[in-house]
């Protein structure tokens, strides 16, 4: 297996990542991929393993959770091994507070990941969406207080639009190469 950094970051992934959406039985948004069950999940787990990755993805909203809590079961003691990704922003119940990437929803469902993936650390907490009813500056403000709590270790966004990640970066981090050209 190849590993890598990732980003600009001293973490080191495998080059290639093993995606859990399909664990579970049909629930929540992403119903119709999730037919993976346990047994099925633990041997794909355990090949990964021996095969040498070390990079696991996963989403609150996958399975209505499902997703989460059968890798960090079937992970167990080797969880300390792996770096694990898990993402936020989709729906994930039927009150309209548990979406989006509001501070109350990003703190409520991290402690629920945490709790589904049976682990007192995110290493990799992704917004798995644009959220245009909340300020990105709430959202990153929420973001950067889990990392500050040890809940989260290193932060990333997906299915985001390059401008949008770009502008974002270039607006919120001070002394960036962005705002270092403007001066």
């Amino acid at each position: 297996m190849q590993y890598s950094k990732l980003g600009n970051t001293g973490l080191i992934v495998s080059r290639l990542s093993f995606g859990a959406m399909t664990f579970g039985k049909g629930a929540g948004l992403f119903a119709s991929v999730s037919k993976v069950e346990e047994d099925a999940a633990q041997t794909m787990i355990g090949k990964a393993l021996d095969a040498g990755i070390n990079f696991f993805d996963t989403a609150n909203g996958y399975s209505a959770g499902q997703s989460e809590t059968m890798l960090g079961r079937l992970l167990g003691d080797r969880r300390k091994d792996v770096i694990i990704a898990t993402k936020v922003g989709f729906r994930t119940g039927k009150p309209m507070m548990e979406a989006g990437l509001s501070r109350s929803n990003i703190f409520a469902a991290c402690d629920a990941s945490l709790k589904r993936l049976g682990t007192d650390y995110i290493d990799l907490y992704i917004v798995h969406r644009d959220d245009r009813f909340t300020p990105i500056e709430e959202t990153i403000e929420a973001l950067d207080a889990l990392v500050r709590n040890g809940k989260v270790r290193y932060l990333g966004y997906s299915n985001w639009s390059a401008w949008k990640a770009a502008s974002t970066f270039c607006r919120l981090v001070p002394k960036s190469p962005c705002s270092l050209e403007a001066a």
